[in-house]
């Protein structure tokens, strides 16, 4: 049995599929109710976890287990050790952290200590582990779907600082191969993208997708933050700004490591967008 965190986002929506239809038995793990769409082989398992004890139940009789902490749990909460803790007694034998790029490339980062203290957990765990580090996501230009909706705009700061931007899809794919097979135990994988890519040029390749103009409105560092505070923790919002704004050069490089685990090229912004198209319509 695998268990899959945060079976509801962009990975997960990608992974709960994968395994199941290998023939894996699934525990698709959300705080949200049942998701729509739960693929056969696959089963639903309300949870929280940044909550230690609500995911000892869940985790009972596992042999797997996908660890995506998300959101507001990657600054702050319980101590790793209550959530391997409960792994550990329910007998799970691997774990596939999804942890950051950034805890290879910018180590001090204060932004992703938590982040580093679950890396730290696990590989300490005992457990046939392997950590994921992807760059940042192609799905987070759906941050722009309304204003291209509405607006046939995008609106972004440093409009011609190009990364390396990973498909979810490709991180699910990795993960599932992780999850179901030998040869990756004690690995730490740097998942990005085939090419580095700018907002200027996302927002092309969206327009030559719809084949309708879109424009590129950069907005300053000030009004990118503004933005941001919104949603985003305070403690993140300068760390990710010197990130998109002043990438190192270590975070504009292309890594193998998706095309060595899953033998095929890592797929290019442009498909991201194809497969999301009627977001941005």
């Amino acid at each position: 049995m695998i268990v899959v965190t945060g079976a509801t986002g962009n990975i997960g929506r990608t992974l709960v599929p994968l395994l199941a239809e290998a023939g894996e038995d699934v525990v698709a793990v959300s705080r949200r109710p049942l998701p729509e769409g739960l693929p056969a082989g696959s089963r639903h398992a309300r949870a929280d976890v940044g909550n230690g004890a609500s995911m000892r139940p869940v985790l009972e009789g596992a042999d797997a287990f996908f660890l995506l902490l998300g959101g507001e749990l990657n600054g702050h909460g319980e101590s790793p050790d209550a959530l391997l803790d409960a792994a550990l007694d329910a007998g799970v034998k691997r774990i596939v952290l999804l942890s950051s790029q950034i805890n290879s490339t910018r180590p001090e980062a204060l932004s992703h200590t938590r982040l580093r203290d679950f890396e730290a957990a696990v590989r300490a765990s005992g457990t046939d582990f392997t950590i994921l580090r992807p760059s940042g996501f192609a799905s987070n230009a759906f941050a722009w779907a309304e204003s291209v909706r509405t607006k046939r705009t995008v609106f972004a700061p440093f409009g011609d600082a190009a990364l390396p931007l990973v498909d979810p899809a490709d991180i699910a794919a990795v993960a599932a191969a992780a999850l179901r097979e030998e040869g990756h135990t004690g690995r730490t994988y740097e998942l990005t993208g085939p090419e580095v890519i700018s907002p200027r040029q996302q927002a092309a390749a969206i327009s030559r997708a719809l084949g309708e103009e879109v424009a590129f409105n950069e907005l300053s560092r000030e009004e990118a933050r503004a933005h941001m505070a919104q949603f985003m923790p305070e403690e993140v919002i300068d760390g990710t700004l010197e990130i998109l704004g002043v990438p190192l050069p270590a975070e504009q490089m292309t890594s193998p490591d998706v095309e060595n685990v899953l033998r095929r090229p890592a797929r290019p912004f442009g498909e991201w967008v194809a497969r999301n198209l009627p977001a941005f319509r």
